[in-house]
């Protein structure tokens, strides 16, 4: 604030402040969507429409891998009603694209690499007649051998390569210390993760309208509108200024919606046709039309003392990303530094391979190269504790990390690492009662009436996880707000404004609170996402109440400062000024009414938020700060398990979680039952299956997630440790509640049942 005392101003007597704003930081003020969802009244980017609108499809390649002869869109250009049919040909600008590494066209010219590879578009006057145009379009295929292990791609060089500089995307290996230190007892296993689906409700869409100015408008649901509109704007060869993107309603994401998918090929179709072009997948094509989490398998070798210390840790991580890169790179770089959990570990040998196959593409999902891993070293900590004799959890609080730790990078954890007190906490929390033996809709199967109790046995385990928040690596990760204040109806009012997407995480709602906190102003309203403001970067790595709260947190400052100028000029007061319940107060009270000084005056300032930097690896994983800040939860799960039939209810899930601060306590709570919900469909139900690169199951009746019949009450303790790098102090909460749920509800099996169970999901087969 910069302090102009003015000879000329009035005295002011100061008032005393009676009317504080409700809604701020720590609070929980209802959200404004909520409403609207749950009547059926919002507007998801699937509900759009405009006047002459022609509808879009998709034709999709059947096969893994196989060379495009030729195409024949004759007799699809015969039908009546179509309008256009296009094919890489016809792509205006660059025909490729790719989050990080630019590799996947945008519609398949010479080579298709998986099933459901985008080959040619359609635009007809009706959704069915475009639907059936597809099935007229003659594509002439030479099928090629498919590469499918992704193991085997790491390390055999006879396969097919894929793209020019072969089938391994990354490798990464992180050294510390002795990697042939030697240890009393040692352990071992082979762990593997099936793929899974973010199984967002809403499908992809979006209406693009082509502009006289030769560009495009596009309203669509996604989580990234810069990174999106950067690639469009690429493949339409327009420059970025004429490639116009809105956010519409998302109907979740949870990382898939981080690649393009409907984008080129709407905006293509429209600028093509010149009309407005809508597209929207159905289920199945959805399942086609978006990455999904990387399947793994992980070799893993624990070393520890007598008394349980960790000595090392060895482990070789195979990532399967599919055809195209995607976010490969980055899950390899989070699995291998934080490949050892949240454990102090003198000596580490990790290799990373992220891989491509022409299974379909993998990349991101909630908790981002750190579910995998997790569930690998925590089935060893469970192992080792049975090697031992010892209490699993007392072996995890033996070794668990605390701030002045490092992680196998060499970075120091400069912020808290409550481990071992999570740990604690959750053994704590109160266990479900006894099962209740007469009620068999209580136990496994007891709803289908399978079983009336016999061979049920209830078992316990337990789970924790660390994950990195915000980007890694050395990535510029930052976000960009504009904030308004002004008079509305006599009123001050705040406006925000970002691209920051809204995906149902409340981050709508946390906006204002920050407004509310910094200006003292009860209305607040959020202005239409889209990339007329600065990039916000993605809504994913639980980083958009740091980086964007921090942006709207700053642009405050900065009105406030303007604002708080204007009244020194005025009144001659700069001592301890504040903005609260609408007024401007000091240390001795009340200066003036905030409408007096703003009279009809409009300030308006844009700020970005740049966290720390970080810093990449070298060749063997050394960085001092690799990673913004990590997160920190663990889990408690109680099973029955019906050891004769395979079937498993989880009883009760026990979670605590240190959120850093809890700017929103109901979402905090929303968040960490949400994601251990996810982490549940992943340990017994939630897996993608692929046979010849092809997907069996791409529908919710046979890719299965849970329903309210399969989440158990949840008890949950939230603590706030502080990170003094954060805005508010605040903690990523989104993703560590799915990691460390999974492993704990494999652990509760493993205890129900005795048996070594290493891949996840577990299905009955794995029991019986």
């Amino acid at each position: 604030m910069t302090n102009r005392p003015s000879a000329q101003a009035p005295t002011r007597t100061p008032q005393r402040l009676d009317d504080a704003i409700d809604g701020g930081i720590g609070e929980s003020p209802l959200r404004p969507d909520g409403t609207l969802k749950v009547r059926g009244e919002f507007a998801y980017a699937s509900d759009l429409w405009a006047e002459d609108m022609l509808w879009g499809a998709t034709l999709r390649s059947p096969h893994p891998h196989a060379r495009i002869r030729s195409i024949d869109i004759g007799a699809a250009m015969a039908m009546a009603g179509v309008h256009t049919v296009l094919t890489a040909e016809d792509v205006p600008g660059d025909n490729i694209y790719g989050l990080k590494t630019v590799d996947q066209p945008v519609l398949a010219s010479d080579v298709v690499r998986y099933v459901g590879e985008a080959v040619a578009l359609v635009a007809a006057d009706h959704p069915e007649t475009a639907r059936r145009a597809l099935e007229r379009i003659v594509v002439d295929y030479e099928v090629l051998t498919p590469v499918l292990d992704a193991e085997r791609a790491a390390h055999d060089e006879d396969l097919p390569k894929l793209h020019p500089d072969g089938n391994v995307v990354r490798h990464q290996r992180i050294l510390k210390g002795d990697p042939d230190a030697a240890a009393d007892v040692v352990v071992s296993g082979v762990y593997t993760v099936g793929m899974q689906d973010q199984a967002f409700l809403g499908p992809e869409s979006g209406l693009a309208i082509p502009a006289e100015d030769g560009g495009v408008d596009l309203y669509l649901a996604t989580q990234d509108l810069h990174s999106d509109l950067k690639q469009t704007a690429r493949a339409l060869g327009l420059p970025p200024e004429k490639v116009r993107m809105t956010m519409s309603g998302v109907g979740g994401a949870f990382g898939g919606r981080e690649d393009l998918s409907i984008q080129v090929h709407v905006c293509m179709l429209a600028m093509h046709v010149g009309k407005p072009v809508k597209m929207v997948y159905s289920r199945e094509e959805s399942f086609y039309g978006h990455v999904h989490r990387h399947p793994a398998k992980m070799y893993y070798e624990h070393g520890a003392t007598r008394d349980g210390t960790l000595v090392y840790v060895k482990a070789d991580q195979y990532f399967d990303g599919g055809a195209y890169a995607s976010k490969t790179p980055v899950v390899v770089g989070n699995a291998t530094t934080l490949g050892v959990g949240p454990y102090v570990v003198p000596n580490v040998r990790i290799d990373g391979w992220g891989l491509y196959t022409n299974n379909p593409p993998c990349g991101a999902m909630r908790g981002l190269g750190a579910v995998q891993p997790t569930f690998a070293y925590e089935s060893q900590m469970d192992k080792l504790a049975a090697e031992l004799g010892m209490d699993p959890v007392e072996l995890r609080v033996r070794n668990a990390i605390a701030q002045g730790g490092t992680i196998p990078t060499g970075q120091v954890v400069d912020s808290p690492a409550p481990v071992a007190e999570l740990l604690e906490r959750v053994r704590a929390l109160p266990m479900p009662p006894e099962r209740d033996t007469t009620d068999i809709r209580e136990l496994p199967g007891g709803a289908s009436n399978t079983t009336h109790g016999e061979g049920v046995v209830r078992g316990i385990g337990y789970g924790v996880t660390i994950k990195n928040i915000c980007y890694s690596e050395g990535a510029d990760d930052f976000s960009t707000a504009r904030v308004r204040l002004q008079l509305l109806g006599g009123e001050p009012a705040a406006m925000v404004h970002t691209a920051a997407a809204e995906v149902g995480q409340g981050l709508v709602t946390v906006q204002q609170q920050i407004a509310r906190t910094e200006l003292g102003v009860e209305r607040v309203t959020i202005h239409p996402n889209d990339t007329s403001v600065g990039p916000a970067g993605s809504s994913s790595a639980s980083r958009q109440t740091y980086v964007t709260g921090g942006a709207v947190q700053a642009a405050c400052q900065a009105v406030r400062d303007v604002l708080f100028d204007r009244v020194v000029e005025r009144f001659g007061t700069a001592v301890g000024l504040a903005l609260q319940g609408g007024k401007v107060v000091s240390a001795e009270g009340v200066v003036a009414d905030l409408a007096e000084v703003l009279g009809d005056d409009v300030i308006e300032e844009t700020r970005e938020f740049h966290h720390r930097q970080t810093s990449p690896m070298d060749a063997d994983g050394r960085s001092d700060l690799v990673q913004v800040q990590h997160a920190f939860s663990a889990h408690r799960a109680v099973v029955d398990v019906d050891t004769e039939l395979g079937l498993v209810k989880v009883v009760q899930l026990a979670c605590a979680q240190d959120v850093g601060k809890a700017v929103n306590p109901e979402a905090v709570l929303g968040q960490i039952q949400g994601g251990s919900a996810q982490g549940l469909g992943l340990a017994v139900m939630e897996e993608i299956q692929v046979s010849d690169g092809k997907i069996r199951n791409p529908s919710f009746t046979d890719y299965l997630i849970p329903t309210i019949l399969d989440m158990p009450p949840m008890e949950i303790d939230v603590i706030e440790r502080g990170d003094d790098n954060a805005p508010y102090g605040v903690r990523g909460v989104g993703e560590p509640p799915t990691i460390s749920t999974t492993p704990a509800v494999v652990a509760a099996i493993r205890a129900a049942t005795g048996k070594n169970l290493t891949h996840t999901p577990v299905a009955p087969e794995h029991i019986i």
